[in-house]
């Protein structure tokens, strides 16, 4: 077969694996929050669900994460939201107006 045929093989073994609900976590989510220097907990929302603040690549984030257990360790999983800061201050900034839309719904 030609390389373009290894290539594209590949390339739909990694796309799989990001579909698969029980595959691990991507390298770069491996690291457990616990172990981040600059991750700061604010709040954990339910059982596998954490609000943290933390820096990336410079820049502050605001996460909404949910883990799993793996090892008797809390893992960060593929579902949540990372915020800039931007980000986070036009959701801050319309917490009043949720506020009334979710009332109003319920």
């Amino acid at each position: 077969m030609s390389g373009k045929g290894k290539k594209r093989d590949d390339l739909d073994r990694a796309s799989d694996a990001d579909s698969d609900s029980h595959a691990p976590p991507k390298k770069s989510l491996k690291k457990d929050s616990d172990e981040d220097p600059d991750s700061i907990v604010v709040c954990e929302i339910s059982k596998n669900r954490r609000v943290s603040v933390r820096n990336w690549q410079g820049r502050i984030v605001v996460d909404i994460l949910e883990f799993y257990v793996k090892d008797g360790k809390q893992m960060p999983g593929k579902k949540g939201i990372s915020l800039t800061m931007d980000q986070w201050n036009v959701l801050r900034n319309h917490i009043e107006e949720i506020d009334k839309a979710v009332n109003e719904s319920g």
